[in-house]
């Protein structure tokens, strides 16, 4: 009987390709390249400022693919960012459907560099939307939770349970877009909206939940799993 090779270990199946642009931001960047063009015509000074603006717009709405990890009892990072805060705290009132018992909330704070696409961190039904214009702190701040623009969404998983969280504008962002309303089913991942120009996203783990993540660490949403039903609590974590 012949032999049967076996595959070359190692061989590249997929290869790298810029993100894709998410289409919010298509708008921004068309103007920003009629502004490039006019400046050619009108001051050419200005051509490469405009050009490097371009640029930094089209890598701020960049929304790339996510491999969102499977499991029963996860919960997955709704924003790309840095872990700034992890406390103890009771639900804003707009989130009282969560209960009035103190819930851990794991605050992200997202630069411009980061991505801003956020993305569900369970798979269910969404049961909240609230929108509540506010001022435009600097999104790091505590007070900014209850001061600035912000959304609070809720889902209902398929067990029950009810994760909170909220997208907060901060001192550069100005506008929260929603990708979802009452009523909708979303994916574990899923994208459910964004936050232009900088902001923060607060999570808050119900009772049963352990924190699986750190104070300044770099979260990827849709991939890093920062909450875990019945799980323990890593070293250097206080809940």
């Amino acid at each position: 009987m012949p032999s049967i090779d076996p595959p070359p270990v190692g061989t590249p199946t997929v290869k790298w390709r810029f993100p894709s642009m998410h289409p919010e931001g298509r708008r921004y960047v068309i103007i920003s390249g009629v502004a490039t063009l006019l400046s050619l015509v009108i001051w050419n000074k200005l051509t490469w400022p405009f050009i490097i603006l371009t640029i930094c717009i089209a890598a701020f709405f960049r929304d790339p693919i996510r491999v969102t990890p499977k499991g029963d009892g996860l919960v997955i990072a709704p924003a790309d960012g840095l872990v700034t805060m992890i406390e103890r705290m009771v639900p804003p009132p707009e989130l009282a459907i969560l209960g009035s018992e103190p819930l851990v909330r794991v605050s992200i704070f997202m630069s411009v560099f980061d991505v801003h696409v956020n993305r569900t961190p369970i798979e269910g039904i969404i049961r909240q939307v609230v929108y509540i214009s506010g001022k435009f702190l600097n999104a790091d701040l505590d007070k900014a939770s209850e001061e600035n623009e912000r959304q609070h969404i809720v889902v209902e998983g398929r067990d029950g349970r009810l994760i909170g969280f909220t997208q907060i504008a901060g001192f550069v962002a100005r506008r929260i877009v929603s990708f979802v309303k009452d009523g909708d089913m979303v994916a574990v991942g899923q994208r459910v909206g964004l936050i232009r120009f900088g902001s923060r996203v607060d999570v808050f783990l119900p009772v049963d939940t352990a924190c699986q993540v750190i104070l300044g660490q770099r979260t990827i949403a849709g991939e890093t799993i920062i909450g875990r039903v019945g799980g323990e609590v890593p070293s250097g974590v206080t809940q």
